[in-house]
């Protein structure tokens, strides 16, 4: 396979997943958590500073695209070392209110956890050059992961958050080797079940009033790991259990979903 095919293949999954992306900006969502309005019960105003300070008791829907990195034993650089491989994923979910106080949740959507299902691929080629003229070696793997996660807010302040993440999955994947110098070409399919345990940190962009769409963004890290409970793919070729990790921009959609509400509100309210 030459070079630029290889690189058509990554650029694939890569552009689908950023018009899913760009999809999520423009979703209106009508699951936004609502503040409790309490109303003068002489003159019938709406007071507005205690609506703003209570709780939410519905749920708020969140969704974003999720990019990681794996290490497997197979995918090593020249000086023996693990090299890590892209893994293209996307997430939803919804942020639960918290139905006690907690002093280390404030500021942000109040939400004590969330949960949520995602989905995650990987398409992987490598080829070589043989040994002898007119041969190569190359391997292929395309992973399919499918799982559940719970993350629970450990500190969530205006613009900084820490969580600890947990997900659990069922994951199909092929295997192919070709080896044309020993004539090896062998496929393996088999299926696992992945656990995972993390700890993440996001950090979301402040709000400024001539630039609102900013604070929609943001940076995020996540690191942890990932163990296979059960699995019927060949020990001798890949071991998916091992390390992940993720740095890059976020995507908080339940901002963006909260701006375009009270936009509307407003717009409501100027034409009464």
């Amino acid at each position: 396979m030459t070079k630029n095919t290889n690189q058509i293949r990554w650029l694939v999954p890569e552009l689908a997943f950023r018009m899913i992306y760009v999809m999520l900006l423009f979703v209106q969502v009508d699951c936004i958590g609502q503040a409790n309005t309490i109303k003068s019960a002489s003159i019938g105003v709406v007071d507005t500073t205690k609506a703003r300070a209570s709780s939410p008791k519905s749920l708020t829907f969140t969704a974003s695209t999720d990019q990681r990195f794996f290490f497997f034993n197979d995918t090593r650089t020249e000086d023996n070392r693990r090299e890590p491989v892209s893994v293209y994923g996307i997430k939803a979910g919804f942020l639960f209110p918290p139905r006690h106080n907690r002093p280390a949740l404030q500021g942000g959507r109040s939400a004590s956890f969330k949960a949520g299902a995602g989905f995650y691929f990987v398409n992987q080629h490598i080829d070589h050059p043989g040994l002898l003229p007119n041969t190569s070696e190359s391997f292929t793997r395309r992973l399919r992961i499918a799982t559940v996660y719970y993350e629970r807010y450990i500190l969530r302040r205006k613009a900084f958050e820490i969580s600890l993440p947990v997900e659990f999955g069922y994951g199909h994947s092929r295997y192919e080797i070709n080896n044309d110098q020993a004539n090896r070409h062998e496929v393996a399919n088999g299926v696992f079940l992945p656990l995972g345990v993390g700890v993440s940190a996001a950090y979301q962009f402040p709000a400024i009033r001539w630039l609102k769409p900013l604070h929609w963004f943001g940076l995020n890290v996540l690191t942890g790991y990932r163990f296979i409970l059960k699995k019927d793919v060949p020990d001798s070729q890949i071991n998916y259990t091992g390390l992940y990790f993720s740095v890059g921009p976020s995507f908080f959609l339940e901002n963006l979903t909260a701006d375009v509400k009270n936009w509307r509100k407003k717009r409501k309210r100027n034409r009464q």
